[in-house]
């Protein structure tokens, strides 16, 4: 299922790009030292993963608990389901019945940090802004950690957070190096693609917790427990 982060991550960029631009628009990347600005990029990308690694750990904890009571099946088709009907509700109804309303005074905090970050060029300000980018609000994010909550383990929620991030950093690098470079309807067109994605990503983790016993897509519940049995020995 990790291969399903890598697609979040790739095909969810073209999400981020429309988001997150203008945050990397307005990096303060040296523009005059090819070298110094690959470094500072990459301490940006490192401060995203490192955001969304910690997500990962935090909801893989409760994934392994709800494991530890054997519900992994259960949690593994409920989390499919809710990825369909949440990639299905009208844009104009969720906003409407918006529950991270709330959080806002949490999400003006992070804005204000990273608006002080921006100004700054010291060493750790890059690494800075990516870690405050990757704590705004972000379907897709809650997407992966949807996938990160199914992993069923500590290690392996922060694992797949981690290759959400990787799988975002091609089209994220190119958009502060050329600009909003994919435009109209081109963007538009692959933007649909993107809830197709998580159906077929949602169906999959459907298929892996009904215990079919199709090898590596839906192994069967005796497999499941093998494979959870021999993890745990392993720790």
């Amino acid at each position: 299922m990790l291969y399903s982060a890598l697609i979040f991550g790739l095909l969810g960029s073209f999400h981020c790009v429309g988001m997150c631009g203008p945050i990397a628009f307005l990096l303060p990347v040296d523009r005059k030292s090819p070298t110094k600005r690959a470094l500072q990029l990459i301490n940006y990308h490192l401060g995203r993963i490192f955001t969304y690694s910690i997500l990962g750990l935090v909801f893989g904890i409760v994934g392994k608990s709800l494991n530890l009571f054997g519900m992994q099946q259960q949690l593994s088709i409920g989390i499919g389901i809710l990825m369909i009907v949440a990639i299905s509700i009208p844009t104009k109804l969720f906003n409407h019945y918006n529950f991270s309303k709330p959080i806002y005074k949490a999400v003006s905090k992070v804005k204000n940090a990273m608006g002080a970050a921006l100004k700054k060029k010291n060493p750790g300000t890059f690494f800075t802004i990516g870690y405050l980018n990757g704590l705004l609000p972000c379907g897709l994010v809650y997407m992966a950690i949807f996938g990160a909550l199914a992993t069923g383990g500590v290690w392996e929620g922060s694992l797949y957070m981690a290759i959400f991030g990787l799988g975002t950093i091609p089209l994220m690098t190119s958009a502060i190096y050329l600009g909003n470079f994919i435009k109209g309807k081109a963007k538009q067109r692959i933007l649909k693609g993107v809830p197709v994605v998580v159906v077929i990503v949602g169906l999959l983790f459907i298929l892996r917790g009904m215990g079919l016993g199709i090898p590596y897509i839906s192994p069967s519940e005796m497999v499941a427990i093998e494979q959870v049995s021999a993890k745990h020995n392993c720790h």
